[in-house]
């Protein structure tokens, strides 16, 4: 339970600056969201920084002001006392914030902003006199309650947590399934492979007691067993119509705050790890869907996800997922970004300009690209899949044509010849047999 909040004084005081020179009368209202974290090793939030939603398409604000009617004059002539300002009341664009905060998330990883609690922060900055007023807020009951708030230097406190996790898992793809469902399979399959994963920390086993002095970026690597139990309901063959296998690497970052413990920076990157699969398979389903793309990427098979067939397929189909690009945020903090083949580093500084106000100066080329490949995934047949099988020796895999695969024929006829062999080595040892136990059988007659 949050007890106290402690907000970054540079950032936050700046930011009461700006949203104090570009008022004029009449006061204006504005609305954004809170970026912080919700430890859950403490008792204490940290915002590190306030985001305005911007004006909607329409160029509207998502947050007004609104006076209250003018009451009318009474039957006896007389005008009842004026309204106060309280009266006034607040309108929001509940859909236009509520889409600013999907594309925000996206941009902010799970160590930002937490979602596995059940509270949030409202934070309410008044004009005149200037104060600032903290609320927890419950989601499941919308109760409000007071909480201590105080101004300290978070952002150069924080330590930095750096994972590169490759992964690699198979799993069948039954006819009935839909694109969407299947690859969530495969990231639950992984969720369970990451949270049971051991961790090293700068090259360290990591434990309890284990003492992290050096500054940072600190080095994290996921140990997983080599063998993986396939859970039960994926052993069975009913309905199966090929194997996916879903393979990549996923960058992740994890940043630690004051009086945070280690641990919480591990299980942060795991989230992330997993919540950034989620964003990417979220945004190649939103493009799928999307009438405007590019003839460039309508060619894409990613374009086409939601229009997979898995028993309908005559050759092995790939897709790929977007990269994971990090851009310069706040004092040597990161925010994130996915890219699509096509796209480039200024597509994504664009996009990041829209929903998150960056530091000046920031150029495109102060973009990281610290994923080299993209995760991506392929349907193949069953030949194909076996680890050591001709087809995947020789660097390939087997093309299904006209209703039949030629990996199936070509194993089929090894088969028919070493079946044909086996046949006659067992006809020349059997009449190998027959002739010495009739050579033994006069031999013993002669004898008598």
């Amino acid at each position: 339970m949050v007890k106290a909040v402690v907000g970054d004084d540079a950032h936050l005081k700046a930011f009461e600056e700006a949203l104090s020179s570009s008022s004029s009368p009449p006061p204006q209202a504005q609305v954004g969201l809170v970026v912080g974290k919700l430890s859950a090793s403490s008792d204490r939030a940290l915002v590190y920084s306030l985001i305005p939603t911007p004006p909607t398409e329409a160029d509207a604000p998502a947050c007004s002001l609104r006076a209250a009617p003018k009451p009318k004059t009474s039957s006896k002539g007389k005008a009842p006392s004026s309204s106060s300002s309280s009266d006034s009341s607040l309108h929001f664009d509940v859909d236009w914030i509520a889409e600013h905060a999907r594309q925000v998330i996206r941009a902010i990883s799970q160590a930002w902003y937490g979602s596995a609690f059940s509270e949030r922060l409202l934070i309410h900055i008044s004009y005149s006199p200037r104060r600032w007023a903290c609320r927890i807020c419950e989601i499941a009951s919308g109760s409000l309650r007071p909480c201590d708030f105080k101004f300290s230097k978070l952002l150069p406190s924080l330590q930095t947590f750096r994972c590169t996790y490759n992964f690699e898992t198979r799993l069948t793809a039954v006819q009935a399934e839909p694109f969407n469902k299947v690859i969530l399979k495969a990231i639950d399959h992984l969720t369970e492979e990451v949270q049971n994963a051991r961790a090293l920390v700068n090259g360290c086993l990591f434990s309890e007691d284990i003492d992290i002095n050096a500054e940072g970026p600190h080095q994290v690597d996921f140990l997983v067993p080599f063998e993986n139990d396939v859970p039960v309901e994926e052993c069975s063959l009913e309905g199966v119509a090929g194997l996916i296998r879903f393979t990549g690497s996923v960058s992740a970052l994890a940043y630690l705050g004051p009086k945070e413990s280690t641990s919480e920076a591990i299980s942060d990157l795991k989230a992330d790890i997993i919540a950034s699969l989620r964003s990417r398979l979220d945004i190649i389903l939103d493009e799928a869907d999307d009438g405007s793309a590019t003839a460039e990427l309508e060619k894409s098979p990613s374009q086409k996800v939601t229009q997979v067939i898995f028993h309908e397929l005559r050759e092995p189909y790939s897709f790929s997922f977007p990269r994971r690009v990090l851009i310069p945020w706040l004092s040597g903090a990161y925010v994130c970004d996915y890219l699509q083949r096509s796209e480039t580093v200024e597509d994504a500084m664009d996009r990041c300009k829209e929903v998150i106000p960056l530091e000046s100066g920031v150029e495109s080329s102060s973009i990281l690209e610290p994923e080299s490949a993209e995760a991506c995934g392929t349907l193949e047949s069953f030949w194909d899949m076996v680890p050591g099988s001709r087809s995947r020796g020789q660097g390939g895999s087997s093309r299904l044509k006209d209703g039949g695969c030629s990996g199936l024929k070509d194993d089929s006829s090894r088969r028919q010849g070493g079946w044909n062999f086996n046949i006659v080595a067992a006809l020349f040892v059997l009449l190998a047999a027959l002739i010495a136990g009739l050579v033994f059988t006069f031999s013993a007659g002669s004898s008598t």
